[in-house]
């Protein structure tokens, strides 16, 4: 199934371009938070981030480093956030690995609420994941 996102790659439905590389497509959100809202988007087709070739994954990070700054000196911006969601319980809409930048400008930006817990057994855990790398 082709995503909106693969749409827009392939040029079936218009953006606002921002940046284009051999590996990433950045374009201004059509519903956008505040002014200057970017998805910065790879072109390999994947859903999760842990799904991505490396190759797309460092472009990506290249990508978001100059989109990022970009968009804070157009946007005047000094603040933002840049987030990124993996599932739909994750509030992942595009079945497409994409990133927001997202300026905080005044009241308009992310609203985020942030409801930590105490890290338990923080060693144990650090061992599962390390295994899997």
């Amino acid at each position: 199934m082709t995503t909106l996102f693969e749409k827009i790659i392939n040029g079936d439905i218009p953006c606002h371009r921002v940046y284009e590389d051999e590996f990433v497509l950045a374009f201004l959100d059509v519903a956008p938070l505040s002014r200057g809202h970017t998805l910065v988007i790879p072109k390999e087709p994947v859903a999760h981030v842990h799904d991505l070739s490396e190759q797309s994954g460092a472009a990506l990070g290249s990508a978001l480093v100059k989109v990022a700054a970009a968009v804070v000196e157009a946007t005047g911006a000094t603040a933002y956030n840049i987030l990124q969601n993996n599932g739909e319980e994750a509030h992942q809409a595009v079945d497409h690995v994409h990133f927001h930048i997202i300026p905080k400008l005044g009241d308009k930006g992310l609203v985020l609420k942030w409801d930590p817990e105490e890290l338990v057994d923080g060693e144990a855990l650090a061992s599962e994941i390390t295994a899997y790398m």
